[in-house]
């Protein structure tokens, strides 16, 4: 059988704690490779690895590092479609997912490649006479990533390549569902040049989590993942004395008003809904249908989720592929089996299905549960399976009202052909994305990713600005050099005046 290990220190390690974990082919249930869980020494060994890294990484030219992350980029390229089979084997997204996948994370490393221009300074000259401030920016040291099973090489790749890019060294923790694609991302930052200890990957659970979190030679800690981990890393890593970006889950709300384009809404929902099986935190849970859309928009929807093709994410026909473990499956069930003992309409039960030949696979269709009451678990809970609930309103006010209740604020999407309605929603509605007549609005590289409330722990967004401030610490530098003019010494022709 297979086994996933680490890469310290520009090689592949073996795992030497003697503990294992399981990683499944999620179409067929079995068991396909394992993967090495770290000690806490071992975590020591990459942090000291990186460490060291940073004593020549932190001060090479910017020139050095983009030559490298231009040659990784058309790397990363080229090796497009096997990162991508990993991740459907892994994680069990279709193809054509994990390709979207591999492409927005190679946004970032596109933008890490312009770090000259991201990390440009200021300068005031003559602020005071003979006197210059300039703002710089420098590297942290060793920072450290902890990603999850859900986008396993693209939000890797929302992390390292900016870190290194403004002079860090890394340490990267991904989930231990699906491990390969983190590996590959470093072998390939390797071959494109990336000296040795500049980049490393440990595999693992808790030991190694709080192992970073705690170190004191790591001086930044980003994650994504649920809500009661992202608290947790906070403030655990900043009792530690960490800068922290922890980015956790969500409840994301579609409003519908009347006068929306009731199909273009419906493809958007169910899209948004059900894509990537629903594993993703910027998909669309909940639908609020404003007054008269809402009995429309759930037929429209129906129809259309009727019609998805549920298969292995390896056969072109699948638009949705299984869950990544038997027992995520369990759980996304039993949200749907309540839903109507909470008061809940289930318009369409998908946790039967099965696909022929693949019995053992991790399984569920999708579902659609209508006029579901604001306190039904399948509401209150982030589910991140294909389950969409729809909510009722009777007005725009009242819509944005529960939106703006939730506990959670990543993003957020209104469906209208009132302009002024989309405006005010823009400007009142609590998230940190947000969509107009656009399901699910994920920034662009160059912009940056995250939310409010409980969807977020720390102060700086993912990527973007927010990405370069968070990989930096700011320094002013105010010079005063003497006017020769000043000086005794003058070496121009003696003057007779």
């Amino acid at each position: 059988m297979k086994t996933v290990n680490h890469w310290i220190d520009g090689k592949a390690v073996e795992g030497t704690s003697g503990t294992y974990g399981p990683v499944t082919d999620p179409a067929t249930g079995a068991q396909t490779t394992r993967v090495a869980f770290a000690s806490a020494e071992e975590v020591d060994a990459a942090v000291a690895a990186a460490r060291a890294a940073f004593a020549t990484w932190g001060t090479s030219s910017l020139a050095t590092r983009t030559a490298i992350l231009f040659r990784y980029r058309a790397l990363l390229d080229a090796h497009r479609a096997e990162l991508a089979e990993l991740i459907t084997a892994e994680h069990g997204k279709v193809h054509a997912d994990a390709l979207g996948e591999v492409a927005r994370g190679l946004e970032i490393v596109e933008l890490a490649c312009g770090i000259t221009t991201q990390l440009k300074g200021e300068l005031s000259t003559q602020v005071s006479g003979g006197v210059d401030v300039a703002a710089i920016r420098q590297p942290l040291g060793v920072v450290a990533g902890i990603t999850p099973f859900n986008f396993p090489a693209m939000v890797p790749m929302w992390m390292f390549p900016l870190a290194i890019a403004c002079g860090n060294t890394f340490v990267l923790k991904p989930s231990e569902k699906d491990p390969s694609p983190a590996i590959l991302l470093a072998q390939l930052a390797a071959e494109a040049g990336l000296p040795e200890g500049v980049l490393n990957v440990v595999n693992g659970d808790k030991v190694a989590v709080d192992r970073l979190l705690t170190h004191p030679d790591v001086a930044a800690v980003s994650f994504v993942g649920s809500t009661p981990i992202a608290r947790h890393i906070h403030r655990v890593a900043s009792e530690h004395g960490k800068r922290v970006q922890a980015l956790g889950g969500a409840k994301n709300h579609m409003l519908v008003l009347p006068d929306a384009d009731l199909d273009a809404a419906a493809d958007a929902a169910v899209s948004a809904a059900y894509g990537s099986a629903g594993e993703r935190c910027m998909a669309v849970s909940a639908v609020v249908a404003v007054g008269a859309a809402g009995d429309e928009l759930v037929a429209k929807i129906r129809e259309r989720a009727e019609k998805i093709k549920i298969g292995p994410g390896d056969d072109p026909a699948s638009e949705m592929g299984p869950l990544i473990t038997a027992a995520h499956r369990d759980k996304v069930a039993s949200y749907v089996h309540g839903a109507a003992a909470q008061g809940a309409e289930v318009v369409l039960d998908g946790t039967g299905f099965t696909v022929e030949g693949y019995e053992n696979g991790h399984w569920i269709g999708l579902s659609l549960l209508d006029k579901v009451p604001v306190g039904a678990d399948a509401y209150r809970d982030e589910i991140f399976g294909p389950v969409l609930c729809v909510l009722r309103a009777e007005s725009y006010e009242e819509g944005l009202a529960l939106i703006n209740s939730s506990p959670w604020g990543n993003g957020t999407a209104v469906f209208t052909r009132d302009g002024g309605a989309a405006r005010r929603f823009q400007l009142e509605v609590e998230a940190g994305m947000v969509g107009i007549n656009v399901p699910i609005p994920v920034p662009v590289g160059y912009h940056s990713f995250g939310g409010w409330k409980d969807s977020l722990f720390g102060d700086h967004h993912i990527y973007g600005n927010d990405g370069v401030h968070f990989y930096t610490r700011g320094k002013v530098v105010t010079t005063r050099w003497p006017d020769p003019a000043d000086s005794g010494v003058d070496l121009g022709f003696p003057s007779h005046r």
